[in-house]
């Protein structure tokens, strides 16, 4: 029998700055895969020889990755323990990466990239699953505002950071980058992560209960509505990263440079709005702040498309533009810790689930984006419009107040 596993639950603190490093920055694997490369896509269907819908299966892939990487991860660590899936997904990352840095042809970085994904998923679904094992109540959604700090950011900087890449090197630097930043987390989470994981409170790994496990979730109105909420939200954000480079330089003429700032502002509303969100929560509910979350989303986005309809300046657009960005940072920690707060026996699975139904659905907004015309700013306005909306729409209706 192994002598290495850890019985006894951490005692930590909220707000334990090391623990959001970590957690932060395995939440952060998703955003910067995606979007770190996609500036890269036109140079390296030229460097590979290949055609750009072939070019555009690497984030098909990943995506799907992704998704059944998480399914699959999440109820493994609830039988296994935090600890050791998580190791195991933080090196199939890194070598992963360094696959995809390599690879000589367009079919082998598809390839690469979906056990990219694998591993990315791995970190992501336990980060949230270790949240749930060291707090409850408040103390869980003040802790999902400071992962806000870290997290937060990186949907919004990584096209950014990808670009600052591409000005020093290769397409092939990015996912030197990313292996480099899957590295130092396989170290941080060595040296710094314990198990947190009772082995008492583990379940054992089977399909059937595994299948069974996700049929309590998916049967549970409140949790589904939680998730699709955040899943929705996600939804408008994606569609904001993907039109919003061109809306916002080819129709209303930003330079580069000016393009980042706005970048830079939205992705700091989403962390001035997070640690907002931690410091007065528990004076007022996790619902009330999920709800004035959402609808300031739906205003916000309602905003920007009556802004792009009317044809209205674009100082005027920005203004709603950054109220339905900043208002993630108070949707995704609340809807996150209300998700997940009923399920602590089933944390892995429950997590796996909040993260496929952000990424999934989340994915739609880009395609649905690109069906508009190319010269207006309504097609990305519409689009964070209808996930804002429909999301206080769900929140309304599937979820339900706790009773004393």
């Amino acid at each position: 029998m192994s002598t290495t596993a850890v019985t006894a639950p951490v005692k930590t603190r909220p707000g334990t700055l090391r623990y959001a490093l970590i957690l932060g920055g395995l939440s952060a694997f998703a955003p910067l895969s995606i979007d770190m490369y996609l500036p890269a896509l036109p140079r390296m269907a030229d460097d590979l020889h290949s055609s750009a819908p072939t070019l555009q299966l690497t984030l098909t892939a990943f995506i799907i990755g992704l998704a059944l990487g998480q399914l699959i991860a999440g109820p493994l660590s609830d039988s296994l323990g935090r600890r050791r899936p998580l190791l195991a997904g933080l090196v199939l990352y890194a070598v992963a990466s360094v696959l995809c840095a390599v690879s000589p042809t367009a079919e082998l970085l598809v390839a690469g990239r979906s056990v990219q994904a694998l591993g990315a998923a791995a970190g992501m679904v336990i980060a949230r699953a270790c949240v749930r094992d060291l707090f409850a109540g408040t103390a869980m959604t003040k802790f999902f505002s400071m992962l806000m700090l870290v997290s937060g950011l990186a949907p919004i900087l990584a096209p950014v950071i990808g670009g600052q890449v591409l000005r020093l090197t290769s397409w092939r630097g990015v996912f030197v980058v990313l292996a480099v930043f899957g590295a130092l987390l396989l170290v941080a989470a060595a040296v710094a992560m314990p198990e947190t994981l009772p082995t008492q409170r583990r379940r054992p790994a089977r399909i059937g209960s595994t299948l069974r496990g996700y049929g309590v979730l998916l049967r549970d109105r409140s949790f589904v509505g939680y998730a699709l909420s955040a899943g929705l939200m996600f939804a408008g954000l994606f569609a904001y990263i993907s039109a919003s480079s061109f809306v916002l330089q080819e129709l209303y003429g930003l330079s580069p440079q000016e393009y980042s700032l706005v970048f830079g502002a939205n992705g700091l509303g989403i962390v001035i709005a997070g640690q907002v969100n931690g410091r007065i929560v528990g004076r007022v509910a996790e619902r009330t702040l999920l709800t004035v979350g959402l609808c300031a989303s739906a205003v916000g986005g309602i905003g920007v498309l009556a802004a792009a309809v009317a044809g209205l300046p674009l100082g005027v657009l920005l203004v709603p533009l950054l109220v339905m960005v900043s208002s993630i940072g108070l949707v995704m920690p609340n809807a996150s810790s209300l998700a997940l707060a009923e399920h602590p026996h089933n944390a892995g699975a429950a997590s796996a689930l909040l993260g496929v139904m952000q990424f999934v659905v989340g994915g739609l907004a880009t395609p649905l984006v690109s069906m508009g015309d190319e010269a207006s700013a309504v097609p990305m306005g519409a689009v964070m419009a209808s996930f804002a909306v429909v999301a206080l729409v769900v929140f309304a209706t599937l979820t339900r107040r706790r009773t004393a």
